[in-house]
This record gives C-alpha cells, structure tokens and sequence, in this order.
C-alpha cells in the first residue's frame, strides 16, 4: 500500500448544501495561452489543481481565487482521468506518449500536486481482450458508499485501431478501478453502446454510479446528438439501463461527432447534485451551458450559460468540505475571452438561477 500523501487533510468528504447557497457568484480567469485538453480535480487539502495538455498543471490554495506557476506533471499526451484517491491523497495523472492508441504513463502525486513521479502500475485488458486508452476523459474519482467504499475509478475507451470514421462503430467506453491505491486496475465491462468514447461518472448517494458518454456514432435510427448514459450497481465492473438524455445535448447539432463534457456530484450528504457541461449550440463550438439534476440525473430543469463564444472540452468538479474550496463549483474548459484554457469558478445559487429546461423541477430544499 502507498504511504498517506504529506499533509493529508482527514476531513469528511461529504457535508451539508447551505456552503454552495448564497448570494450567486460566478468568476473566470485565464489559466493557459495555449494548446488543451483540460482535467480539474480538487486535492484532499483542498488545492484546485488544473491538468492541461503537455502535460502540465496549475494549482490554487486559496479555493481558486489565485493561481501558482505551471508544473511539469510528465512530457507527452494529455490522458484525462486525472484521479484523487481520497484513501492516501495520491493524486494520478494519466500521460500516454501521442494521440492514442499510444504508450502510457502513470504519474502520482503525494504533496497535492506541487511534484510528480512515475507510477508502476498494471492495467489489465477488458473481457474482449482490449486494453484500454486513457485518453480523453473527465476525472476520476474515489468510491464513497457501499461494498466497494474506497476504490477508485475513472473512464476510460477502447480504440479499435487510430480515431478513423470507419472505426467509430467499433470504439467503446468503459472504465478502470483499482482496490490497491493504483497499484493494480482492472478494466470494466464495455458500456451498452458501441461508437462513444469520452466520458464522465459520478457516484450517487446510495453508490451507483452514473455514467455519461459522448458518443459519436450511432446504428441508423439511434440518435448520436445527446448524451448518452448508464448506471453501475457494482462498483463499476459492468454498466446496464443504457438511456438517451433528452434534455442534454452532445456537441453542436449539425453533425454527429459529440463533445467531451464535464460530470460532478456535489458533496452534498444524502442529496444528488449533478452538474453537467457542454455547449449548447446548432453549429459551431460555443455556448457553453451548465445543467443541474437534483435527483442523480433523473430531470435536469435548469441550465445556464457560462460562455457565449468558443467553447470546447470541459471538465467539472466540486470544492471539498471544511478547506478554502469549500462552497464552489470548478469549470475549466477549452476557449473563454482570453486564452485557450479558463476556469470558472461559481455556486449553485448561481446556477438556479439560470433558465427552466422543462424537465422536472427545483426541490425546496435546494432554494
């Protein structure tokens, strides 16, 4: 087993809404000037650290109000997935050496992100006998609930060979999960549909876990344009009731290629939070939309926009109780008014305020 990260702070991982209610706010910087692929994890300290291509990150110890310099994590191919064990505080970054399919390197962090070594670590092939790619996904996370209480997990898909469109109807998404603290991964079942990569997954309060795929081909009559999700009830080793989101959609609607977007569960004891990003546009990258699901993605009845210009990948997370990140919602995304990577920092409040979808309603308990 790994050693406990320095300064691990051992604080509940869940807490009460009222840190997220308020006076509405919403604040955005400029973080990086060039190239993507953004990851956002919050550190057990409660240090927001932002993950981007090259592969480098930025950390902030005062809940994201200011930034430090940019660290080096490990030279290559941005991988998502980055992943905060809330066991050790290890933090692990996934960096495969070109545009998968492609080597991989683990890297580990056990300061909060200020330095990264190489991880050894073995990841073992599918039950099709694929080995996964890391690339590219939202974050990772650590399981809080049930039976499997202390694993953690990220997305991840199988390339059938380099991103080619006759590939497409081939590729799928799954997962990874390790019960060592990253010494071992295991990879899941494929998710109930073929053509979708690029995922996101939260678990709820009772420990299922959620789900939510881009998805960038689908069999005729099957629609590729909204998200598309599942659930797992056991521990993420296989995935059942594939379901079309109505309400969310999956890149710009012109075509039929999808976005990555970001997923996270606000730690909110015995509630549901999710909130979800993507753009909400008929063509074109842009319009960057949040929606919310008071019910584990149920109805999603509100939605807001972040950003009316280019907006691309994004990834979502939440701050954690008892530490400086306490309260806020992390976005950090590809485009914004000055430069290729910008974080947004905002609170639910904020986000309730945004425009009714029609798709269930606001519970008074989240007013």
């Amino acid at each position: 087993m790994l050693a406990a990260s320095k300064n691990l702070v051992a604080k509940s991982v869940e807490g009460k809404i009222n840190p997220f209610l308020g006076k509405p706010e919403l604040q955005s910087q400029s973080l990086f000037s060039s190239d993507r692929m953004p990851n956002v994890v919050v550190a057990m300290d409660g240090s927001v650290v932002a993950v981007w291509n090259g592969v480098v990150c930025r950390r902030s110890e005062d809940g994201g109000a200011t930034w430090g310099k940019e660290r080096l994590v490990g030279k290559g191919f941005m991988g998502g997935g980055v992943t905060v064990d809330e066991t050790t505080g290890s933090i692990f970054a996934f960096v495969e050496d070109g545009h998968p399919p492609s080597k991989l390197t683990v890297y580990r962090s056990d300061d909060h992100a200020k330095t990264w070594e190489e991880h050894e670590c073995k990841i073992e092939k599918d039950k099709m006998g694929n080995l996964p790619s890391m690339h590219m996904n939202d974050h990772g996370i650590t399981l809080r609930h049930g039976e499997h209480k202390g694993r953690i997990i990220r997305p991840s898909r199988w390339y059938a060979g380099r991103n080619h469109n006759s590939l497409w109807p081939k590729h799928y998404t799954n997962a990874i999960y390790s019960d060592d603290q990253g010494k071992t991964w295991k990879t899941s079942d494929p998710f109930p549909a073929n053509g979708t990569g690029e995922a996101a997954i939260a678990e709820l309060s009772d420990g299922t876990i959620y789900y939510n795929s881009r998805r960038h081909w689908a069999p005729k009559g099957v629609n590729p344009k909204r998200r598309w999700t599942a659930r797992s009830k056991d521990g993420g080793h296989t995935w059942k009731d594939l379901t079309i989101c109505e309400i969310l959609p999956d890149g710009d609607q012109i075509r039929n290629y999808g976005l990555m977007g970001g997923l996270t569960r606000l730690p909110i004891k015995d509630r549901d939070v999710l909130i979800f990003s993507n753009i909400e546009s008929p063509s074109g990258r842009h319009h960057g939309t949040i929606w919310a699901s008071l019910d584990g993605g149920e109805t999603w009845p509100v939605k807001r926009l972040v950003y009316e210009k280019r907006f691309a990948y994004s990834s979502l997370t939440s701050g954690r109780p008892g530490t400086k990140s306490e309260g806020w919602i992390y976005l950090f995304y590809e485009g914004g008014p000055k430069g290729a990577g910008t974080l947004a920092r905002f609170n639910l409040s904020w986000v309730l305020g945004g425009e009714s979808t029609g798709d269930g309603k606001i519970p008074d308990w989240a007013k």
